[in-house]
C-alpha cells in the first residue's frame, strides 16, 4: 500500500519503494494513476489491480487472493485489507509514507 498510496498522492513516478523497516527497496512495475492500478511487486511476485474514484480505489491481489479498500483525502490515505482483517491508515510528505497497521499495532516508514 506504501508504493500506491505515495505514488497517487505524492504525485511521484517511482519504480520502488524503500522501506526503512528493513533497509531494503522493493520494486515495482505497472500503472498508477486515478481510478486504476495495476502494478507488479518483484518482492512477492504478485499483482495488484484495481479501480475506482480519484478518492477510493477497491483492490485485488492475487498472491492472497483477497481485496483491499483504500480511500484517499489530500496526504491522508486509510483502508481496510480483507486478507488480513485490519485496517491501515497513512500520510504521504513529499517522499515520505507513513502507514499504522491497526492489526500489528504498529508504524512502518517507507520513501517513494
Amino acid at each position: 500500500m506504501a508504493y500506491i498510496a505515495g505514488r497517487l498522492l505524492s504525485g511521484r513516478n517511482s519504480s520502488a519503494v524503500f522501506d526503512y523497516s528493513r533497509s531494503k527497496y522493493i520494486n515495482f512495475s505497472g500503472v498508477v494513476q486515478e481510478g486504476k492500478v495495476q502494478v507488479f511487486d518483484y518482492e512477492t511476485g504478485n499483482h495488484i489491480t484495481g479501480s475506482g474514484s480519484e478518492t477510493s480505489l477497491r483492490l485485488f491481489e492475487y498472491g492472497r487472493g483477497s481485496h483491499i479498500q483504500i480511500t484517499l483525502r489530500g496526504n491522508q490515505f486509510n483502508g481496510f485489507d480483507y486478507g488480513t482483517g485490519s485496517h491501515f491508515s497513512g500520510t504521504v510528505s513529499g517522499r515520505n509514507v507513513r502507514i499504522f497497521d491497526y492489526g500489528e499495532g504498529q508504524h512502518f516508514q517507507y520513501a517513494i
